[in-house]
């Protein structure tokens, strides 16, 4: 995956609170037993960690400034996102959002950007408090995406994938595609209680997915506002096959044989590691959101 080397990062859909604490509240997903238990429950990569009752604190608790900041300093170019993986990530939400918003106007919608928030350790968010542990999320009370860069190491160490950039952003894109849920009112689906293979949970992890996908296959047309060219310059199949790689490496059944020995589909949140590169494929295939109406 290649970025425009000429092309304007706008680092305003990304605030960097790496090094921050939070005020008030404490986080009660974290490392160690509990941070095992939130991952094999499948929290992690999904929507808020509220929704499974392991955080605390004051809901309405947000980061606080950085102290560095670093991508309004470092990334200013699609040059910056081909050598830093922090900037990769601001010009990827900025390609995603790109494309989110020209489909609403399409539509005759209006898309209202969301932005991601990177983190180390813990975060305070108006979904609770959070660590690490629980992966990137979007948290609907603030609509808001938040990430820390470590996950794509846990990626590939605990989870086997086998990374690369665009690993990188299907997990994005993903996030987002929870996002565009919040915003046609169908991620609340996700939030009756229920598990299971064909739980409505799962349907809105998938749905994300294929909308992932929808992007990807719109990533090297989409005109960036700087420069009218697309900001994504290229984009491989050798790319796809480790979006794909990174989407079965969290697919339920993988992560709870690797994590508890068995396979439990009717605690399932977020799908098998077969249906979640399934939805991705179809989304980058039709290029049609319409596509993935995974409720059918």
């Amino acid at each position: 995956m290649q970025f425009d080397d000429d092309a304007d990062l706008d680092t305003s859909e990304v605030q960097d609170v790496r090094g921050s604490r939070i005020p008030g509240g404490r986080a009660t997903v974290g490392g160690g037993i509990v941070g095992l238990i939130a991952l094999v429950l499948g929290l992690f990569f999904g929507v808020g960690p509220e929704q499974l009752g392991l955080s605390s604190g004051d809901p309405d608790a947000a980061p606080t400034a950085s102290s560095a900041a670093q991508v309004e300093e470092a990334c200013r170019t699609g040059r910056d996102a081909n050598d830093r993986e922090d900037c990769r990530t601001v010009a990827v939400v900025n390609s995603v959002q790109d494309y989110w918003e020209q489909e609403f106007r399409r539509r005759q919608g209006t898309y209202t950007p969301s932005r991601t928030i990177l983190f180390s350790d813990r975060i305070g968010t108006a979904c609770g408090s959070a660590t690490s542990a629980v992966g990137p999320f979007y948290c609907p009370g603030d609509r808001k995406v938040y990430l820390d860069l470590g996950f794509f190491d846990e990626l590939r160490t605990r989870f086997g994938a086998g990374g690369g950039p665009f690993a990188q952003a299907y997990v994005v894109a993903h996030e987002y595609g929870h996002h565009v849920q919040d915003l046609m009112g169908t991620l609340e689906r996700s939030q009756d209680g229920r598990t299971g293979a064909d739980s409505n949970a799962v349907r809105v992890e998938l749905q994300a997915d294929c909308y992932a996908g929808v992007w990807a296959h719109h990533a090297t047309t989409t005109p960036d506002e700087s420069t009218g060219r697309p900001l994504i310059t290229s984009l491989t199949q050798a790319d796809i096959r480790d979006g794909l790689d990174a989407a079965a490496a969290v697919g339920d059944d993988r992560i709870q044989e690797r994590f508890q020995g068995r396979v439990t589909p009717e605690s399932w949140t977020h799908g098998s590691a077969a249906q979640r590169q399934q939805w991705f494929t179809t989304g980058f295939r039709s290029g049609d959101m319409a596509d993935c109406n995974t409720f059918r």
